[in-house]
């Protein structure tokens, strides 16, 4: 739960709280991992909390919502107790990455979550996996028939091993959005259209994604490590149709000199990551609600270069944990951005502290982006050839 508190938090005033949910396709991850060490976000002013939650089928067979519901109780457990640990209650801000930003997203829609914080910052948040209560009734249907069970009555009597043979079943069947396990919108606590209500949300937000997001799945992946120009036609024919040759040239002008591999994830990432995040933020900016966005371009010389702008890249940026153990693997030697980790998380606490980040609002016409990179630098509608693409 709260990390040790900061030297200020038996001052006078209280703190701002940031209460980490930390992501895992729904399916696994910890708020304990080493990563999600607050201690240099509490010693720039603030209190941090980091969660767990159900996962998997114990958190999210059908509309559930189990996962979501330990969420709302985490929140409320801070708002009855994190004054013991110099923090406000009335000062509360959520913030999480992939799962866990879409968890984010998802508590924006919560009714019971409405009085429960009072900001929101999203990282990489997968949108796509926060999923329809018919969805839910589907994927609950396969676990029951991996499970050999009829009902949720007899999958409740399953052992634990039992329980995690049929879900890794369920995981490994073909899927589009790996929405097997995920919020359900019209499930327990949250209303059918989720995005919507997210939209409608007045609590100020701050969306961002990187600008490799997919390569932390394909780089490694046989089938795509290697991939061929013929392949990344082929990638391109079945996302684009018609507009597959506007959408090669557009990639490949916009990203000059990547590879086939490189290219495929680019794609991947706008469909993912990239654009749902624009979409959130357009519509928010409709609704009127205040909304931030940013874009972390910073590329990893680990293992080649190969990551680039990965996936979970920014965690140790945010939480300015350069040093923390594993970093290294992922980032090589980052020492020239270590001004970059002080600036990202300078970021997250001060909006925290005072609800609006350094940067200009988003809005659908100047697109105010601030870019995260070994400079960082504010940019108006970095792309805007790919994200008409996916409009």
């Amino acid at each position: 739960m709260p990390e040790s508190p900061p030297t200020q938090a038996h001052s006078p005033e209280s703190l701002p709280v940031l209460v980490w949910i930390h992501g895992g396709a729904y399916v696994n991850g910890a708020g304990s991992i080493q990563w999600y060490d607050g201690s240099r976000l509490a010693s720039r002013g603030s209190v941090v909390v980091t969660i767990n939650y159900r996962l998997g089928a114990l958190g999210f067979l059908g509309g559930g919502n189990w996962g979501t519901l330990d969420q709302i109780c985490a929140l409320q457990w801070v708002q009855k107790n994190i004054s013991s640990f110099g923090g406000d209650p009335n000062n509360v801000t959520i913030f999480g990455e992939s799962a866990g930003g879409s968890a984010v997203v998802s508590l924006m829609a919560a009714p019971a979550a409405s009085t429960l914080f009072h900001k929101a910052w999203s990282m990489s948040p997968s949108i796509r996996q926060l999923r329809t209560l018919q969805t839910a009734n589907d994927w609950e249907k396969a676990f029951f028939d991996a499970a050999g069970v009829q009902s949720l009555d007899e999958a409740k009597k399953l052992s634990l091993d039992d329980l995690l043979a049929a879900q890794t079943k369920v995981l490994a069947m073909p899927n589009d959005g790996y929405d097997m396990f995920s919020p359900a919108g019209g499930g327990a606590e949250l209303p059918h259209d989720i995005l919507g209500a997210a939209e409608l949300n007045p609590v100020p937000l701050c969306v961002g994604t990187n600008r490799d997001e997919s390569l932390l799945f394909l780089a490694f992946d046989p089938t795509h490590a290697n991939a061929t120009t013929d392949q990344w036609e082929k990638v391109v024919a079945k996302q684009f149709a018609e507009k597959a040759s506007d959408a090669r040239s557009a990639y490949e002008s916009a990203r000059p000199g990547a590879t086939p591999l490189q290219l495929i994830a680019a794609v991947a990432t706008d469909h993912t990551f990239r654009r749902p995040a624009q979409q959130l933020c357009e519509n928010r900016h409709a609704q009127g609600t205040p909304t931030w966005m940013y874009w972390f371009t910073w590329a990893s010389p680990a293992f080649g270069g190969i990551l680039g702008s990965a996936h979970a890249l920014d965690i140790p940026f945010a939480f300015d944990n350069l040093h923390a153990p594993g970093t290294e693997m992922m980032l090589g030697d980052a020492e020239e951005a270590r001004p970059l980790a002080q600036r990202f998380a300078d970021e997250i606490v001060g909006f925290a502290q005072t609800g609006s980040a350094s940067w200009s609002h988003f809005d659908s016409d100047k697109r105010t982006t601030l870019k995260l990179d070994t400079t960082v630098e504010v940019i108006h509608d970095p792309e805007p050839e790919l994200r008409q693409l996916h409009s």
